[in-house]
């Protein structure tokens, strides 16, 4: 199968998984429960079946999502030094992203971002401004199944050193024309493109989808 139909199918399970979720909140009888729940079921069948995601572990996650189906909040932070763009090595898989992560309940978003980077980088920022708000089709992992949203800020430094964590195995600055290989979808070229656009133009406006 083509990847496009691949990601079709995933897109359709996703939107099933929230049905099935929203439906579980809402049911009026034991027929409802039963049924919103095979809808779950059958949404991790099609995840896994068409991706590399395991369905035991994809169907537990998904009973794990309790109330009205909302999309998840990663925030990352653009960090430069000169010219230079702040870059961090997930653990994970050994390519380089923007430091940030999940969003916590209860967190600003720009404190988020402020403890995000100082725990994968060393860094002490302050954010000064939007760079975007993206539609981020995250794939590749259980969590990664589900709708997100992914906001960068634009940051200056002001404490710390470079220093990196448990997530991150390196971190460097790097020319927006010698960028290593990408954490994909933490970290796309877009984004990149995006942040060099606005320093270049201080009076762009913050992007989004």
């Amino acid at each position: 199968m083509q990847d496009s139909n691949i990601s079709v199918w995933l897109q359709w399970a996703r939107e099933i998984q929230a049905i099935s979720q929203i439906g579980l909140v809402f049911k009026k009888n034991h027929h409802d429960e039963k049924n919103f729940s095979r809808l779950l079921e059958i949404a991790a069948e099609m995840a896994a079946y068409h991706s590399n995601l395991d369905f035991q572990e994809t169907r537990a996650d998904f009973q794990e999502q309790k109330g009205y189906a909302t999309v998840k909040v990663d925030v990352r932070g653009a960090v430069l030094d000169q010219k230079r763009i702040l870059l961090v090595q997930e653990v994970r898989d050994g390519r380089w992203c923007l430091p940030g992560g999940w969003a916590d309940v209860g967190e600003t978003p720009s404190r988020m971002v402020a403890r995000e980077v100082l725990e994968e980088s060393g860094f002490i920022i302050e954010p000064q401004r939007l760079v975007g708000v993206y539609d981020a089709n995250r794939g590749g992992r259980p969590l990664s199944f589900f709708h997100a949203y992914k906001i960068i800020f634009l940051c200056r430094i002001t404490g710390g050193a470079a220093r990196p964590s448990q997530e991150t195995s390196a971190v460097d600055f790097f020319d927006f024309d010698r960028i290593p290989s990408l954490s994909y979808p933490r970290t796309i070229q877009r984004h990149l493109d995006d942040i060099l656009a606005l320093v270049s133009d201080p009076n762009r406006p913050a992007v989004f989808d």
